[in-house]
């Protein structure tokens, strides 16, 4: 059996980014009520998606995962959910095809609504308030009484998830996700968009391939549902802990609030708290890595996190910049591997490449999301490794948050619709040219012997 470490003793090691809750009372009260609720996912799912990516890591599946930056409590709602599952579901028409392997559709949702933050306080017009941390911590208004850290936030976050993760297995397994209507929104973007002609052709190509399978008889369920998981950061320890629960099955730890959990780049203290709980959890972890780390302190906190060295258990986000991932990502993909472990490597384009506008508009460059993506590649191309998946904030609206792109979006266009409660995010088009423009990479990569993959039911 697994030892799960008291919630106590993770705080006694003095946890980055955590709230500083006046009441602590009722914090406490929070916490025990969230131990006694319903679990949000099932061990048996957790275990599914990691036998998914142990094929993601041996280079015969490709990892999509997305969806918001922060989540917020206005936002759940079934547009808006339905509009990020939608854009990911499109996206992973086109890589699948491309790829010639099975995609594991991953969100950043139910679950991602509290965010790690540079600084702790926030001045505007020479009043400091505490940062705003998420609707999990406290609220977006500029207010002494809204910027105050809530306990009972966590409840919310709880019943916010739980109604995400109902109205997604609704879609998911109820029509929504058929196969052809998100092809279809493909052809609407392309036909809409005047993208190059490489995505003309590739959508004529699928359009192809559907009517052949239609013609054979390929079972018509087969088109109509998916499997898809919810991830988010593992960022506030009490809910966290809360929500991990021992499995009678197995009688190890599983966090029951999400299906894959990742460590930030600023939590990722080989003797932190967070590595403490997740290294204990069955469910398969995410690790970010940003620019600043040293390839023998990602090896140390791999063997922390995968000690028996167990495919599909280990991703590695990285987030390096588009100007640093071929200098930084090379000596941590070497360093990982000659460890003997099979992990997952995959690219978030976004965190390092954000910067602020003259106006103050904090956003970031589609030329430089894409940049890193194709440095993403060459890495592994050159490293003879398996580029496994890419890490993604984006969302069904048609907001204007990060520039360029299709529409040609410019700094000054930044103000029309920028919606986002935290960091900047791809609009739909964005994220479209996005999966074409990763399509167009895996098309080259040598694809793994037909049925090599046929183990896992994806």
């Amino acid at each position: 059996m697994t030892t799960l470490p008291p919630l106590s003793s993770l705080h006694a090691l003095g946890p980055a980014q955590q709230p500083a809750y006046e009441d602590k009372e009722r914090l406490a009260d929070v916490v025990e009520k969230l131990r006694r609720l319903p679990p949000l996912v099932f061990a048996g799912e957790c275990d599914d998606l990691r036998l998914k990516l142990a094929e993601a890591a041996a280079g015969r599946a490709f990892i999509l995962q997305g969806g918001d930056c922060a989540e917020t409590f206005d936002g759940v709602t079934a547009a808006s959910i339905g509009g990020r599952l939608r854009v990911l579901l499109s996206m992973a028409v086109v890589l699948t095809y491309a790829a010639q392997v099975p995609v594991v559709k991953i969100g950043r949702m139910a679950g991602q609504f509290a965010k790690p933050r540079s600084s702790m306080t926030e001045t505007r017009d020479g009043l400091t308030l505490p940062a705003y941390r998420g609707d999990a911590v406290n609220g977006l208004e500029f207010t002494l009484q809204a910027r105050q850290p809530d306990p009972d936030r966590l409840l919310r976050v709880y019943n916010a998830s739980a109604a995400t993760l109902n109205l997604v297995r609704a879609f998911t397994k109820g029509g929504f996700a058929d196969l052809r209507s998100m092809h279809s929104w493909n052809n609407d973007f392309v036909r809409q968009a005047g993208v190059s002609v490489r995505y003309e052709q590739l959508t004529a190509e699928i359009d192809r391939a559907l009517a052949f399978m239609m013609a054979c008889g390929v079972g018509d369920q087969s088109f109509k549902t998916v499997d898809f998981y919810a991830s988010h950061e593992a960022l506030l320890l009490d809910y966290e802990h809360a929500l991990t629960r021992i499995d009678s099955r197995t009688d190890t730890p599983y966090n029951v609030g999400g299906h894959l959990l990742w460590i930030g780049d600023r939590t990722r203290q080989l003797s932190g708290a967070h590595v403490a709980l997740l290294r204990q959890l069955r469910n398969p972890i995410g690790l970010k890595v940003g620019p600043s780390a040293d390839p023998g302190e990602v090896v140390d906190l791999v063997e922390a996190l995968d000690p028996t060295r167990e495919p599909g258990r280990l991703t590695i986000i990285a987030r390096m910049g588009a100007k640093q991932v071929r200098a930084k990502l090379p000596a941590i993909i070497e360093s990982v591997e000659s460890s003997g472990r099979q992990v997952c490597w995959v690219c978030d384009p976004m965190h390092g490449n954000t910067f602020a506008t003259s106006t103050g508009y904090k956003t970031r460059s589609f030329t430089d999301v894409t940049a890193e993506v194709a440095g993403f590649f060459d890495v592994h191309a050159n490293l003879g490794t398996w580029p496994a998946g890419i890490h993604v904030e984006l969302t069904g609206d048609d907001v204007t948050e990060c520039v360029g792109g299709v529409g040609e979006l410019r700094e000054e266009d930044l103000a029309s619709r920028y919606e986002t409660a935290c960091d900047p995010r791809l609009n739909r088009a964005q994220s479209l040219e996005l999966a074409f423009m990763v399509a167009d990479r895996l098309s080259t990569l040598e694809r793994p012997a037909i049925g090599s993959y046929d183990v896992v039911d994806f």
